[in-house]
């Protein structure tokens, strides 16, 4: 779909789709569609942190933790009617995917309420994956109950690190005891568990990360996320590099880091189906991130939560007040959305597949309308055969084959360490 909308455009009061949208709309019937929802609220805000969140003395008069619920539903309510007015084809969750802030700062029936209006207004899929986010320190064996019971099916810890002294430089609060407290109440209840850790911290030694992995690995998690720190500009982290308090993010410290962590993980049958994630099986991968990595279909419901279907992006406004009051006056909170431009989605289509342990299927992606519609150029056996040679593809997967005429673009451990620079050669 050629772009037709800038970025940052404004999204109509009814939260209304564009023509080339509404009309693609019943072609996308079997694409997976997903819910986020967005629980804004911290009791402390980390220092390496730059997602939308707010401590109790952040949030100001007009929003609050005790009426957030219901200003939650009434998103979800008038999404409901947005795609009723638009034709948008009957589709159940499939995943369902609470994030924040730490969703469990609310409490667990609160959750739960919220879930039970959207399972009402859209109904789920009969294997949905239901995934809360939770601070080690909020779950309890009667949390992860009522959670369970409610149709939760994942709990996602922030474990970050076992080690004290990082996550005290992380301003990460919760008690690292708590972890395997959390673990073995979310498996009383039935839930699987992911466990979410951050490698590179300032002052983080190699062992400090071992450590933490093999923590981790001895709580037999069936997932574990483990991220390269990012330092965001305008976090408390940033300033403190900034004056010289912390040191900065060495990136072969990094690449050691994850070099051990592909080690430890794969030892302990954790085997790599995204850079960032690992799995003990296909069936307990992240169903719900699998479908922003393949494109699909997701509504994103919370202050500054964003959404995505059939190519069209939008985003909330951020501060819960002002995403309360639109709501309240029976307008989108929609603050801002794009059409990404053909050679944005060609971009962005070969870079996040190439995340993926199946890789980029070479075939489709030379198929792409965008791609013919933009004359770009097409991946070549020469390319491909390229990278193979740098041994940042693997040689085995690049070869022909019946499933794939003209091989698939998979990342070798190298690759993973240069994926940026993968996408950059193979991009058009």
């Amino acid at each position: 779909m050629p772009s037709t909308l800038p970025l940052g455009d404004p999204v109509p009061a009814d939260g209304g789709f564009p023509p080339a949208v509404q009309q693609a709309l019943p072609g996308r019937a079997e694409v997976p569609f997903g819910l986020y929802v967005h629980i804004p609220f911290c009791s402390v805000r980390c220092g390496y942190c730059d997602f939308n969140t707010y401590t109790a003395e952040d949030l100001g008069p007009g929003a609050s933790q005790v009426t957030y619920p219901d200003t939650l539903i009434s998103e979800l309510v008038f999404a409901r009617g947005v795609l009723d007015t638009m034709g948008a084809p009957e589709r159940l969750f499939s995943t369902v995917f609470f994030g924040g802030g730490t969703p469990t700062l609310l409490p667990p029936e609160e959750l739960a309420r919220i879930l039970t209006r959207a399972r009402e207004l859209f109904g789920f899929r009969v294997d949905a994956e239901i995934t809360t986010e939770a601070n080690p320190d909020t779950i309890t064996e009667a949390t992860a109950q009522v959670l369970a019971e409610a149709g939760f099916t994942r709990l996602s810890l922030g474990m970050q690190s076992a080690v004290p002294h990082v996550l005290g430089t992380l301003d990460r609060t919760h008690d690292p005891a708590n972890v395997e407290r959390a673990v073995h109440a979310a498996r009383a209840a039935g839930l699987q568990v992911s466990l979410d850790l951050i490698s590179g911290t300032p002052g983080e030694s190699l062992e400090d990360w071992r450590a933490s992995l093999d923590h981790a690995v001895a709580l037999q998690p069936d997932h574990i996320s483990a991220y390269s720190l990012i330092i965001e500009e305008g976090t408390a982290m940033a300033a403190k590099i900034k004056r010289g308090a912390l040191p900065d993010i060495d990136p072969d410290d990094q690449a050691d880091k994850y070099l051990i962590t592909d080690e430890v993980l794969g030892a302990a049958g954790l085997d790599w189906y995204e850079v960032s994630n690992f799995s003990t099986s296909r069936g307990t991968r992240s169903e719900h991130n699998l479908n922003y990595w393949l494109d699909s279909d997701w509504w994103g419901a919370g202050p500054g939560a964003h959404s995505h279907m059939a190519g069209l992006r939008w985003w909330n406004v951020k501060h819960p007040a002002a995403y309360a009051q639109r709501l309240s006056g029976g307008a989108t909170p929609g603050h801002g959305r794009e059409l990404l431009a053909d050679e944005d989605q060609t971009l962005e289509h070969l870079m996040l597949r190439l995340r993926l342990a199946e890789g980029l299927d070479v075939a489709e992606f030379n198929a792409l309308p965008q791609l013919r519609r933009s004359q770009g150029e097409k991946i070549s056996a020469k390319s491909l055969q390229s990278l193979v040679h740098d041994g940042l593809i693997d040689d085995v997967a690049a070869q022909p084959g019946t499933a794939y005429p003209q091989g698939r673009a998979v990342l070798t451990l190298r690759g993973r360490l240069l994926a940026d620079a993968v996408t950059r050669r193979l991009a058009p």
